[in-house]
């Protein structure tokens, strides 16, 4: 009987989403086609969850790696009774649904993460399987197995060929990540044409290396053989589990079945209306049988009584371990007192000290007082100063823990970081600021989905010397700053670094970089102010012009360039010329504050405006207008001792000033 009805909701799985991308006349169809038995199973009898309570923690978590297939998954929330009606599916990927054209979490109910460009997914999956792995090592005790659930991925052959999918998989083998479930959808059909035009991968071989177990789906259509796989997956597993699942794209499309034709086009009309003649499904557009919308009124029974059950353990656990509720509480809310902010202000600055050495300083505390803290670094903690004095790391099958060591795996470091996000835990990750290009995808979408997550980049600018072009930033720092919704923090000595972190702590919407020096900064007497009227304001006068008079330039600097500004406008402030000088340290948040404060800081009767940054002049043309100077660099670095780096771009007091002196 089970059987019979999960066929049903297969077919219609397959009705709705080749309805939805007719209707839209666009969109994806192969996947959900193929995947239909698939998706029938996890949802109508596979996963524990509770589509009246979306957030309920001990869900089962899905990721559509693949998401493209969006209608798969969008399919089954309705289905299963998620606040995603007919009318939501007939929208799919109009202006303003809850159905855009890939997953996104902040559109949809029951989306777990938002996924899209090929492979995140995986990673987004591996991240939240690590993150629950250390919840279950803190939480759980005997009897009480308040954390038991498992993270299911669905990937295809795209996801498996992007580099992203290989990094994580190779650490989640490695950590036992035994909560986690790799759907692989090995239909061997690409967008181009058939996928062993370009690949010849042995995937079971691969993931056998990497130290998973795998099984192989012969027939991913069939329901009897996905049950007798899944139903040993509901046993403990000792590793992450690959489940190669043999499917044919577009199942039952009338002539397009198992083409590339089905990937990523709708079927057309006349193909839709054979198709359904084919499969013995109604002419109605969005047709769901009485019989399947029985089956899941049912199941939602169900997923509330399995809820319920665990609520009733959740309350007699707290009960007999009130410290671990007391811990889970404080996980959950991400709380920060004002305490631990006037801590952050009280902790003792150098006369001189590299941006990454005062993080340092600030991470140590943090890490004490803040239990939800993940830290960790692309195999660099020790040079990006990311490291925990005595902080024990998480290793193969021990995740007792609060230090992560992701390898040489910037993407895929960083889109584990948004799948840990999505949980208790909020990750802080480091590396080079040049390494910032290969995690530049996974920072797009975490400011695309709101991921709070904290990235610490050091070795900013020329300021690294010897290490050459190859390994200077100069356009990361405007490539990053024209990410939506990204906050990126150049703080110009360890005062600003100390205020970066008041603001960052208390940021839950979305992701920040902190970008660092490696070379000591000298510490200013002027940043030494309270970080309310510093850098919490993205940009705020550093040093005042007589406000009597006319000013006659305004220097603006960022990192460690503003140590420059300063010097700078005492020797103009000598040539009896009236300076302001603002540090800006936060476009973004600069942007945030209200016309006042930005007319205060940039405006009035304002002379020549110079920036001074090591890097691309890019951006800056907003704030220093057609008029303005720009001391920047827009061509790649050279290799010296920095010193020489530096006069040789004009980076220098003396050059400085002869630019501003000899400009018209």
């Amino acid at each position: 009987m089970e059987e019979e009805i999960l066929c049903e909701i297969a077919g219609t799985i397959r009705g709705l989403s080749m309805d939805a991308v007719q209707k839209a006349n666009s969109g994806h169809p192969g996947l959900p086609m193929g995947c239909a038995e698939m998706g029938a199973y996890l949802w109508g009898n596979f996963m524990h969850y509770n589509p009246k309570n979306p957030s309920w923690f001990n869900r089962d978590r899905f990721v559509l790696s693949a998401g493209h297939g969006s209608m798969l998954l969008y399919s089954v929330l309705h289905l299963s009774g998620y606040d995603l009606s007919i009318e939501d599916l007939k929208n799919f990927r109009q202006l303003g649904s809850k159905t855009p054209g890939h997953p996104e979490r902040l559109d949809t109910p029951g989306v777990e993460v938002t996924t899209g460009p090929l492979g995140q997914g995986v990673g987004n999956a591996v991240g939240m399987a690590l993150a629950y792995k250390i919840l279950e090592n803190r939480f759980n005790c005997e009897g009480f197995p308040i954390v038991s659930n498992k993270i299911i991925c669905l990937a295809g052959d795209g996801c498996m060929m992007e580099g992203v999918s290989n990094e994580v998989s190779s650490l989640a083998g490695h950590l036992c990540l035994n909560n986690l479930i790799l759907i692989y959808d090995m239909n061997k059909v690409t967008l181009d044409g058939e996928w062993k035009d370009s690949c010849s991968d042995n995937q079971a071989l691969r993931y056998k290396a990497y130290g998973w177990d795998v099984i192989e789906i012969e027939d991913g259509n069939d329901i009897d053989e996905i049950s007798r796989v899944f139903l040993k997956l509901k046993k403990p597993m000792q590793k992450p589990t690959i489940v190669i699942l043999h499917t044919v794209i577009g199942k039952g499309a009338a002539t397009k079945e198992g083409t590339c034709k089905v990937h990523g086009s709708p079927l057309g009309q006349e193909e839709l209306v054979a198709t359904k003649k084919k499969l013995d499904l109604p002419e109605q557009s969005f047709y769901v049988s009485p019989m399947v919308r029985d089956y899941f009124n049912h199941k939602q029974k169900e997923c509330q009584k399995t809820e319920d059950e665990w609520d009733g353990m959740f309350d007699r656990w707290k009960k007999a371990h009130p410290d671990l509720y007391e811990l889970f509480q404080k996980m959950e809310n991400h709380q920060v007192s004002k305490e631990l902010i006037d801590e952050i202000r009280k902790l003792p600055v150098e006369e001189k000290m590299a941006g990454r050495k005062m993080s340092n300083v600030v991470l140590q505390l943090l890490a004490e007082k803040l239990p939800y803290l993940l830290v960790g670094s692309a195999d660099l903690s020790e040079s990006d100063f990311t490291y925990i004095k005595n902080g024990k790391p998480i290793l193969p099958e021990n995740f007792e823990g609060k230090v992560v060591r992701y390898g040489i795996r910037e993407f895929g470091m960083t889109a584990m970081a948004n799948g840990i996000s999505t949980t208790f835990l909020r990750p802080v990750v480091g590396t080079f600021f040049c390494f910032s290009d290969y995690a530049r995808p996974a920072l797009r979408l975490a400011a695309l989905s709101h991921h709070s997550i904290l990235s610490i980049f050091t070795h900013d600018s020329i300021g690294l010397g010897e290490d050459g072009p190859t390994h200077q930033p100069v356009e990361h720092l405007a490539a990053l700053r024209v990410i939506p919704n990204m906050y990126v923090f150049r703080p110009g000595d360890a005062n600003e670094v100390k205020g970066a972190y008041a603001w960052i702590l208390n940021h839950k919407t979305g992701p920040v970089s902190l970008i660092l020096t490696r070379q000591p900064l000298p510490t200013l007497k002027e940043t030494d102010r309270s970080f309310e009227d510093g850098v919490m304001k993205g940009g705020y006068i550093l040093i005042e012009e007589d406000r009597s008079k006319p000013v006659d330039y305004i220097l603006i600097g960022t990192g460690s360039e503003l140590q420059l500004a300063v010097e700078v406008a005492k020797r103009l402030k000598n040539d009896s010329k009236n300076v302001r000088v603002v540090s800006l340290p936060c476009f973004r948040l600069f942007e945030d504050q209200n016309y006042e404060h930005k007319a205060h800081v940039l405006g009035g009767q304002a002379g020549k405006r110079i920036s001074i940054e090591a890097g691309v002049s890019f951006g800056w043309e907003r704030y220093i207008g057609p008029e303005g100077i720009a001391i920047s660099i827009n061509e790649f670095g050279r290799s010296a001792p920095i010193a020489d780096v530096m006069r040789h771009f004009g980076f220098t007091v003396d050059q400085i000033l002869e630019r501003i002196r000899s400009a018209k």
